[in-house]
């Protein structure tokens, strides 16, 4: 158990102090993967679908940088971070998949990854949330870290 960082000793939740790291610039890019079925995405295909709710991917990059500034207080032990900046894209792959990238930096003392892996996670669950009015043959395929930089040690997703 000594080899999880949000645990002491005993094996009791503990926040990580940070205070005597030196800050540096962090960045992250998370991506979620969305299948949404033949008929929502026939729809997409015309053009961007509008729901009652407002345009599905437009609500979904604001829902994703609205979930990514409040990551401290959705994950327990979870440092609030002040970001620099986040941004979320989104496209259709060949493959008809729905890519949602978060990308987000910030230079502190820790951070940015669990902002990213959020953005990313509530921008699909919007998107979800949104569509499941025309079908529930909706599948979130993954949500995964692509790379981050920064801090102890950097990694990159081919």
């Amino acid at each position: 158990m000594s080899n999880f960082t949000h645990l002491d000793a005993s094996g009791n939740p503990s926040m990580v102090d940070v205070g005597e790291k030196t800050a540096t610039k962090r960045m992250a890019r998370a991506r979620a993967i969305l299948v949404l079925g033949d008929e929502i995405m026939d729809r997409l295909e015309k053009e961007e679908i509008h729901t009652k709710k407002g345009p599905v991917f437009q609500t979904a990059i604001i829902a994703g940088v609205m979930a990514a500034k409040k990551t401290g207080e959705l994950i327990p032990l979870c440092h609030p971070v002040g970001m620099d900046n986040c941004q979320i894209q989104i496209h259709v792959n060949d493959q008809r998949e729905v890519v949602i990238d978060c990308t987000a930096s910030v230079t502190a003392k820790t951070g940015i990854e669990m902002e990213a892996l959020t953005g990313a996670s509530m921008a699909a669950l919007t998107v979800y949330d949104m569509c499941k009015a025309f079908s529930h043959d909706i599948v979130i395929k993954e949500i995964k870290l692509m790379e981050k930089t920064g801090g102890k040690r950097d990694f990159k997703r081919e």
